[in-house]
């Protein structure tokens, strides 16, 4: 079994070096081969980057910054449209489709705060997938372990902070597509309450479920991209002490088939967390599940809505995506419409049962993810595919599905990465964030 490959730690906010210095730094691990940045990024902006740093310094040394977000060097999904360039989303079926004719409206209030963006990142077909791998545009490795998947559908949004090639990074979630890849390498994602970001701009997975969010590499960098995206003067951040705080573990079938790593770091994180002060309680949300599941016998929202997108789009024919994806989009076309609206009216039930049953607990904690990142080689049958991709969903999509904000953090262990899932109440955002940042000191 290959030894873990350990990347560079990512580069530190607080560091003195100027924009431009530190955007040095991020060109040059994504040109080291050893990186893999061919495969991490689609799109590498470096001119426009560097005249972006350059502006940044300017600013810092007249006492003009524009903010904590000055200078500081982040990289966006492949989802995200950028002006002049085409969205083709991680399909090589969107490759020939017109470039789009402005920013996607997060690009433009991160470019508005000085932030220097350096690319666009790896991301899985139509961000259809939990595993990180894509036919059309390569496979990158784990940067903990190359051998091994990253997570997705934010594979290389993941990688490019991990790797340090970016500060912090702009990606989605529609079932967990930031928190996967965050538990996977060892960094940070934060899935916020539905609506609070603006999605314009982002090619939709489903427009039921999909959320923009960060992967940083801390809670502070993940709360402060999502300051300068969200509407409005948000709270105030702040990391709150645990002492006091009351947590309530899921047990029941989120925990079926756990990985011995996993359960290990997951209960070694609660010990932590109770010698900190925080009252954890075993608990149940099994008669939510069981509501859940009675939504899922009906239909799924990323199949029908993707569906509905590509007609749109005129896309008629599906030669050309990867026939994992395929055959998922075209049950998704034949769905019934009364079965859809049923979904919806469901789906609006189960947030309001969620919310009623957080009242008493707000904050949920559990394993991101039941296993540490598989081989890619152990993946790339349909068969091994599928059973994994369900795995890493199963405890994130809650979230999604519940419309909750939830953070990954990740646990100390000696071997691959564990993530703790922390998820709140509807709306609870940046309560959450700081939860979550007294966790982070707490697990440290």
């Amino acid at each position: 079994m290959p030894m873990p490959t350990m990347s560079t730690p990512t580069m530190s906010p607080a560091s003195p070096a100027s924009a431009s210095d530190r955007l040095e730094a991020a060109l040059a691990r994504i040109a080291d081969p050893q990186r893999q940045g061919a495969l991490v990024f689609t799109d590498i902006y470096a001119e426009e980057a560097r005249a972006a740093a350059a502006a940044s310094d300017r600013r810092a040394t007249a006492g003009r910054t524009l903010g904590p977000l000055d200078g500081r060097i982040v990289s966006v999904k492949g989802l995200f449209d950028v002006a002049g360039d085409t969205t083709a989303a991680g399909s090589a079926i969107l490759r020939g489709r017109p470039a789009a004719g402005r920013d996607a409206r997060a690009v433009a209030r991160l470019r508005a705060a000085g932030a220097v963006i350096v690319g666009r990142t790896h991301m899985t077909e139509f961000a259809f997938s939990a595993v990180g791998i894509n036919p059309h545009c390569g496979n990158p490795g784990n940067p903990r372990d190359r051998s091994r998947v990253p997570g997705g559908s934010s594979s290389g949004a993941v990688i490019s902070v991990v790797d340090g090639m970016a500060e912090m990074a702009l990606g989605s979630d529609t079932g967990g597509s930031l928190r996967i890849p965050a538990a996977l390498s060892g960094a940070v994602g934060f899935k916020p309450t539905g609506g609070r970001l603006p999605a314009a701009g982002a090619f939709p997975l489903s427009a039921t479920l999909d959320v923009i969010g960060p992967i940083a590499a801390s809670v502070a960098d993940a709360a402060l991209l999502d300051s300068i995206l969200s509407d409005g003067d948000p709270a105030p951040f702040g990391a709150l002490p645990l002492a006091g705080q009351s947590f309530l573990v899921p047990r029941g079938r989120l925990f079926d088939g756990v990985e011995p790593a996993v359960a290990a770091g997951f209960e070694a994180a609660l010990d932590r967390l109770r010698a900190a002060g925080a009252h954890i309680v075993d608990g149940s949300i099994e008669a939510e599940l069981d509501a859940l599941a009675e939504l899922d016998r009906i239909g799924v929202f990323t199949a029908i809505e993707l569906a509905a997108t590509l007609a749109d789009l005129g896309i008629t024919a599906f030669d050309g995506i990867d026939p994992k994806t395929r055959a998922r989009i075209e049950a998704g076309g034949k769905a019934p419409a009364a079965d859809y609206v049923r979904m919806q009216r469901r789906r609006a039930a189960l947030i309001r049962l969620m919310d009623e049953r957080l009242i008493r607990q707000p904050v949920l904690l559990l394993p991101t993810v039941p296993l540490t990142a598989p081989a890619i080689a152990d993946v790339l049958d349909d068969a091994s595919f599928h059973r994994v991709n369900m795995a890493l969903l199963r405890n994130t999509r809650i979230a999604n599905l519940f419309d909750l904000p939830a953070i990954s953090l990740p646990v100390p262990t000696d071997g691959l990465p564990v993530g703790l899932m922390a998820m709140g109440r509807r709306g609870s955002d940046r309560s959450l964030l700081g939860i979550a940042a007294g966790i982070e000191n707490a697990l440290r």
